[in-house]
């Protein structure tokens, strides 16, 4: 293996080098005979230094040649010659980097983020209401399982994924511990299990003494002997059927809006603040995510047959605003943001983990395992059992393709 000095090459290898790829502080590249060359380390920090600014310069601003990039948005910078995942990171790469931002994009992008949450959440609703879209025939199926799999792959691929990029993030120092992700996230799963079964045990105990009292003054009503009066009494066990409840009651749906909540108001923070050059690929791929959870959660919430057309609405604005509201607040913040800030990556790292036990709770036990296991297309004909494992499958893969980039 070749060594060549920084005064031989200059301040990067030349053009015939390729391939390079850097371990640590050293540099190896491939040179024009497929020879593996080891630049020395000089060399190495002067071509880490010369790429660090040319993308500081991409990113919109780099100061002292660090290399600049976005995890989940949230801006993370390296010093020249240092490595991902290293040790610890330096106190510069920690602070805040000053840039220039494109303001009115960013405005208008609200706008847009607006619209689309809107149509994708509403637009369920309102085909079930004026259009009669029968909430079990095809086309729902279809939304409900690819909405199902939208809401796995988002606990899994992208808050999870975020959150352990949060609590991974060497800015942390002696505050990082590998478990916290999936610590907060079985908090999250434990609460919403806690507030749904302590909600069912109230509405059951609610119904058995309506039912009871029912009873009791139909006996007293009654005529005959005491042994017709026994006979004619029944007090029903309501909620003791053994049967899975169904994803058809307000409180069901509006947890699964609460950790889709949660993590949309983080989406729209961490967009407005992402640099200029990584902006508009992100502004993409967050409006086609938006527009996939929209339509997962309108359906949930057409579904709904005990509250009217104007609470359905009131729901689904929650979503439309929030990620606007979000990028809003970000607006607000823009100069004095720094994604690498401890309060910063432990309270988005927070929120991300705690959304996903929300979500991973109720897309896999209320929507995955009740649809498939004990609803309806536990028995459905060959054909909407075929297009519902599409979407669901769909939903899945899209989502995850997605969380390349967001």
């Amino acid at each position: 293996m070749a060594v060549v000095t920084a005064s031989a090459i200059g301040p990067s290898p030349p053009a015939q080098y390729t391939g390079c790829h850097s371990h640590g502080e050293e540099l190896f590249c491939y040179g024009p005979d497929s020879e593996e060359t080891l630049f020395a380390a000089e060399a190495a920090a002067a071509a880490v230094q010369t790429g660090a600014s040319s993308e500081g310069q991409n990113e919109g601003s780099s100061p002292g040649g660090r290399n600049c990039h976005f995890h989940a948005g949230v801006e993370h910078c390296l010093e020249p010659g240092e490595s991902e995942g290293g040790s610890a990171a330096s106190a510069t790469a920690c602070d805040k980097v000053d840039r220039s931002y494109n303001m009115p994009i960013r405005i208008g992008t609200l706008f847009v983020m607006l619209i689309t949450s809107s149509i994708a959440v509403f637009g369920p609703i309102l085909l079930v209401r004026f259009a009669h879209v029968h909430p079990g025939g095809y086309i729902f199926t279809v939304l409900k399982q690819f909405g199902t799999g939208v809401i796995i792959s988002t606990a899994l691929v992208h808050l999870l994924t975020h959150a352990e990029l949060m609590f991974g993030n060497e800015c942390l120092g002696e505050l990082k511990y590998e478990a916290t992700t999936t610590a907060i996230v079985v908090a999250g799963a434990f609460l919403t299990f806690l507030l749904q079964y302590s909600s069912l045990r109230l509405s059951d105990s609610r119904a058995r003494t309506v039912a009871s009292k029912s009873g009791i003054q139909h006996a007293e009503s009654m005529n005959g002997d005491a042994s017709d009066k026994s006979s004619q009494v029944q007090v029903p066990t309501a909620g003791h059927d053994h049967r899975m409840p169904k994803l058809d009651d307000p409180l069901s749906v509006l947890i699964l809006e609460m950790g889709i909540i949660f993590h949309s108001a983080i989406i729209g923070v961490t967009l407005v603040v992402a640099g200029d050059s990584f902006y508009k690929i992100l502004v993409v791929v967050i409006i086609f995510h938006q527009m996939f959870e929209g339509l997962a959660l309108g359906v949930r919430i057409s579904h709904l047959s005990t509250i009217s057309l104007l609470k359905k609405l009131l729901m689904g604005s929650g979503f439309a605003l929030i990620t606007p509201l979000g990028m809003a607040i970000g607006l607000g913040v823009l100069d004095s943001f720094n994604g690498n800030d401890k309060a910063t990556i432990i309270a988005i790292g927070t929120l991300d983990a705690f959304s996903a036990g929300i979500l991973l709770w109720t897309g896999f036990i209320q929507m995955w395992s009740f649809d498939w296991l004990y609803g309806d297309l536990r028995d459905a004909g060959a054909v909407r059992t075929g297009l519902g494992m599409f979407a669901l499958v769909a939903g899945l893969v899209v989502m995850s393709v997605l969380g390349k980039w967001a």
